[in-house]
């Protein structure tokens, strides 16, 4: 008998996987456990195994599909079998006669996810952290989505794309908004639909053709790609940080002479003692989240005017991949020595590399890192991961002159440092006390990772 196999639910957060690639085709045969497909989430790549063997009968989606979780995948069975029957006992008789891009809108989930009651949209028990971000940034009240494709009809981030996918294309067929509208990249919003049309101005004049001519070759090669994945979420989340909070960048430096000396002692002690890898960064990290945890207000979150603070410092910390920028998370990094906090960072940072880490490792963090002090840059902005009211950028140790006691000019090495917070809650004294227990920490690293 035939088999569907359901896009799996790779992660306690994860709503929808993106197929990056399909390894099979119609007409395989696969064995369980084989590899299905490459997909992506709003966090990480993986591979999707097979829960079943048999022949591929059907394949439901195209690369590039956004697949919320449950829903079925593929068909496996008997070579000839008809697919047909046991799709629609599932509910997804349609389809095998839709294209993929008309089953991501018409399909229905299986019965056992169909919703039991409704929900209020804009009750946030009925919408989801992503659904709510795009929300924000297309211009759209969550309360005007209808009711939600996700387990329970919840409001999921695919519900919220397809009602601003609906409101620019009945504002192009209206003519409603002349010009780019307010919603993420020029979309058309709903709040553009509602506002006074402004008035039509006149087409100007196209400037003449420069001096010898114009160039035939201009602007000359060029790609267009547009954003999916890993890139199109953090474009929206950088959008709806900035958008959504008061941010206030502020700096200092402090004597790096002490970090670099610990780094050269421990990178010589012992292997036995698990300290040898630790790295400045680790370092720099470590005197991080024990500063976030001498100060609530900046190891906190803060989400529809409610402050909540962590008695415990869960550590983000940015991290390069090949896939783009992602933030996994040290749970409990303020309960752990030092040794630990580095062991747990690197692997932390392997798997997110690899594009092997579980979703549920890119979330949850109270008070986050960004380290460029690699690439030498000695100064910088870092973006807040809202709803975290804070994030500490880390710069690159470089020499400074100063004067010392007798007017004789010497060089030290400094590091830089750039606390964003969330002026909302965190007034400029309390970042500049944060600074300051944060650089006396860094200053006597080898006596305070004792304490």
């Amino acid at each position: 008998m035939a088999t569907v196999i359901v896009m799996p639910a790779l992660g306690n957060s994860v709503e929808s996987c993106l197929i990056v690639s399909w390894l099979v085709k119609e007409g395989d045969t696969i064995a369980e456990n084989g590899i299905l497909c490459e997909v992506e989430t709003d966090k990480a790549s993986m591979e999707v195994p097979s829960t079943a063997s048999g022949t591929v009968l059907k394949l439901l989606w195209a690369e590039g599909d956004d697949v919320p979780v449950k829903q079925p995948l593929l068909v496996v069975g008997e070579p000839g079998e008809d697919p047909a029957p046991v799709l629609a006992e599932v509910g997804f008789g349609a389809a095998q006669e839709e294209t993929p891009e008309q089953a991501t809108v018409a399909t229905a989930e299986p019965p056992e996810q169909a919703p039991t009651g409704a929900s209020v949209a804009g009750d946030e028990r009925g919408s989801s952290p992503r659904a709510r971000n795009l929300a924000a940034a297309e211009g759209i009240d969550i309360a005007a989505v209808p009711a939600g494709t996700g387990p329970g009809g919840r409001v999921i981030a695919r519900d919220v794309a397809a009602v601003a996918e609906t409101t620019t294309r009945a504002a192009a067929r209206a003519g409603a908004v002349a010009g780019e509208g307010t919603g993420l990249g020029g979309r058309v919003s709903q709040a553009d639909l509602t506002a006074p049309a402004a008035p039509a101005e006149e087409t100007p004049t196209p400037a003449p053709a420069a001096v010898g001519g114009a160039d035939p070759d201009f602007p000359g090669p060029s790609t267009s790609t547009p954003l999916k994945g890993i890139r199109k979420v953090i474009s929206e989340r950088m959008m709806h940080s900035l958008a959504s909070s008061a941010q206030l960048t502020y700096t200092t430096t402090a004597r790096a002479q002490g970090l670099l000396d610990m780094r050269k002692k421990l990178k010589n002690s012992d292997p036995a003692l698990g300290l040898n890898k630790v790295t400045i960064g680790d370092l720099v990290g470590f005197a991080a989240v024990r500063t976030a945890a001498k100060h609530p207000t900046h190891n906190a979150h803060l989400e529809d005017g409610v402050l909540t603070t962590f008695e415990r410092v869960h550590l983000g910390f940015a991290c390069d991949t090949p896939r783009g920028l992602l933030v996994p998370t040290v749970r409990n990094a303020s309960q752990l020595s030092l040794g630990q906090f580095s062991a747990i960072c690197k692997d932390l940072a392997a798997q997110a590399i690899e594009g092997t880490i579980s979703p549920d490792l890119l979330g949850g963090a109270t008070f986050t890192v960004s380290n460029l002090g690699g690439f030498g840059i000695e100064h910088f902005t870092p973006l807040l991961n809202v709803p975290q009211t804070a994030i500490l950028g880390v710069d690159a140790i470089f020499p400074r002159a100063y004067a010392d006691e007798k007017g004789k000019v010497r060089v030290e090495q400094r590091i830089g440092l750039s606390l964003t917070a969330d002026h909302r809650v965190i007034d400029g004294a309390d970042a500049a006390r944060f600074l300051q227990d944060l650089v006396a920490f860094l200053e006597n690293i080898e006596l305070a990772a004792l304490s």
